[in-house]
Formats: C-alpha cells, structure tokens, sequence
C-alpha cells in the first residue's frame, strides 16, 4: 500500500503560521479537563468563536462542533465521555442566526449538491431544519435524557446571533 505524501504545497501557509504560533506558545500547562465545567454544542460556521462568544479562552470548555449545532450520536458520544471523564457539568446547545442548515429542507440540500456537482449525497442526513427553535428543544432534551450521560449535568440552549454577538437563551 503506498501512502501518500503530505500536501506541503496547499498547506503551507498553516505549517508557516504554526511555526510562528510556536515562538509564543503559552498553553503547555493545560490539562484536557474543561477548566470551567462547560461544554459547547455548536456549528463549524466559522463567524462563531464560541470560548470568545462566553467570554472563556483556552482551556476552560469543551467545545464540539457540526453542521447546524445537532446533537448526533457522535456527540452524546463525545458528551458522555466529557461529563465522565473532562470535568463538564454544564452543556450549552448553541446554533445560530443565518445558519445553513435552518435555509432549506433536506431534500433541497440533496438536490444543490447532486445538481452542482453530480454527487448523490441523499445517503446522509444532513439534520436541517426549518425551525431553529423547536430543533433546539429537541435536541436539549435529548441530551437530558441521554440515559449514559452522568447525572447532574445542567443542559441548556441559546441561539447566537451572527450579526450581534448576543446569545439568546431559549426556554426548552
């Protein structure tokens, strides 16, 4: 089996960047435990930095991400092991404003892909919604009646606002 190499080419401004990040590194004393107790659910959309949005850095929340802030079986997998094992106490589910994944039905997901790039992607289920609010609910009350999560975790949901920064709790 032959490997392949790594692509230096595509990647060299990461490695240039990390070369530069290493010259002040300051995290070396952190351990893997969420210093604060708090994991994030949230989405990969890149206008979110959730420590910043709750006012935490480096070290003090576990942060687990996907598209639309869905609680699937990888995370409560991941959220199991964070409450056992990492020191979270407190879960907030958080999706956000203008999310993807709250524009469309699934079936038109589906259809964008295969039409713009002639892939059959109707195998996966993208977890679209469109109600961002009752979405939420269910999955907050998913994860707090996740029967392998460790009792006496606090769960919560709020949706982050792109355009302001604000989180709006929401009663679930």
């Amino acid at each position: 089996m032959q490997k392949n190499n790594f692509p230096h080419e595509e990647f060299k401004d990461l490695i240039s960047a990390n070369t530069e990040y290493v010259k002040t590194f300051k995290y070396s004393e952190l351990t893997g435990s969420a210093k604060q107790g708090l994991a994030i659910v949230t989405c990969m959309d890149s206008r979110i930095n959730p420590l910043s949005v709750v006012g935490m850095r480096s070290g003090d929340a576990k942060i687990l991400r996907n598209a639309g802030a869905r609680v699937t079986e990888d995370v409560l997998r991941t959220l199991v092991l964070a409450t056992y094992l990492l020191g979270v106490n407190r879960i907030l589910v958080m999706p956000h404003t203008d999310c993807r994944m709250a524009q469309g039905e699934e079936s038109a997901i589906h259809a964008l892909i295969d039409e713009q790039y002639g892939i059959d992607t109707r195998s996966l289920e993208f977890k679209t919604t469109g109600n961002q609010e009752a979405a939420l609910a269910t999955d907050v009350t998913r994860v707090r009646s996740y029967p392998l999560l460790r009792d006496g975790v606090t769960v919560g949901g709020a949706i982050y606002d792109v355009k302001t920064g604000t989180i709006r709790p929401v009663d679930c």
